[in-house]
């Protein structure tokens, strides 16, 4: 069934997906030149101290990514009917997401040893967001595998 506490799961993992969409990743000031870098999923900005952008590069694998982590995720709500395949695409959608963090980090890494920066910056909400999905798809899979025993109980008994 569609109401079962997997498909709410599997939902708010689209949901976080959509809020790394929309918000921004990761922020570094930069203190000697007053400059902000900016990562979202679709761009990486560099802004000055007056508010203006000098340079913008695109990161549109960021953004495909997730679309496809939030489209896998609203695919494996209707595979209620097969646990298998449903757990399946979980897992396959666990290997994203992972890298999908792998790859933000590995850009804001990349960043910092560009720019010399001091500190790493800070992760946003769109990044924790991420982190949320993955912990939200864990526990889908663990309803579904609850799931499985329950009818396997009940076949033992029939």
């Amino acid at each position: 069934m569609i109401q079962r506490v997997q498909s709410i799961f599997l939902f708010l993992v689209a949901v976080a997906m959509g809020l790394t969409l929309g918000l921004d990743l990761w922020v570094q000031q930069v203190v000697d030149s007053g400059e902000t870098w900016e990562l979202n999923a679709l761009f990486l900005q560099q802004i000055s101290s007056t508010g203006e952008v000098i340079q913008s590069s695109s990161n549109w694998y960021i953004a495909a990514l997730a679309s496809f982590v939030g489209l896998l995720a609203i695919i494996s709500i209707f595979q209620y009917r097969n646990h298998g395949r449903q757990m399946m695409i979980n897992m396959v959608n666990s290997l994203f997401m992972v890298g999908l963090v792998a790859i933000v980090f590995l850009t804001t890494n990349g960043i910092n040893k560009e720019i010399g920066a001091a500190d790493n910056g800070a992760y946003q909400i769109g990044f924790w967001a991420i982190l949320a999905a993955m912990v939200c798809n864990m526990l889908a899979n663990r309803f579904i595998r609850k799931d499985v025993a329950l009818l396997k109980s009940v076949d033992r008994i029939r």
